[in-house]
């Protein structure tokens, strides 16, 4: 078994912004030289996650709009009376109770083995941010 670790690196330009890391993260795999295991995708912040989903422009948009509507932004949060790095970004971290942090997927012969209309997204729910770091770690053999 052998493990590696790799860090991709984004900088976001939207409030909410759905961003493909598909390419990234089998880019990573390939370099790894791994043929058989699983790589953790994880977002290493607490205002932007990480999804699996159909990346179809229609439906991104889709999900923005949801997502605006679901917690909206001037929403009135005890978080923003006081915000430790002066962000006003409660409904940020509200709507990450509703996404995962993280997720796993399962690779044979040096491919990823995700359903033919699923793509890894990185979330962002707090920007425009200079830069984001999403860790990938990969197992196999």
């Amino acid at each position: 078994m052998q493990i590696s670790t790799y860090t991709v690196r984004r900088q976001t330009t939207k409030p909410i912004e759905i961003i493909d890391i598909t390419a990234e993260v089998s880019a990573a795999l390939l370099s790894s030289g791994l043929e058989r295991g699983q790589v953790t995708v994880i977002s290493r912040h607490t205002t932007a996650f990480v999804n699996i989903n159909e990346k179809e422009e229609r439906l991104l948009e889709d999900m923005e709009t949801y997502l605006k509507r679901l917690v909206p932004k001037d929403g009135n949060y005890l978080h923003n009376l006081n915000p430790v790095d002066g962000r006003h970004n409660a409904h940020s971290h509200l709507l990450g109770l509703f996404m995962n942090s993280s997720e796993t997927i399962p690779f044979a012969e040096g491919k990823m083995l995700l359903g033919e209309w699923q793509s890894i997204f990185f979330i962002e729910l707090d920007g425009p941010r200079e830069e984001r770091s999403i860790l990938l770690q990969i197992s196999g053999m």
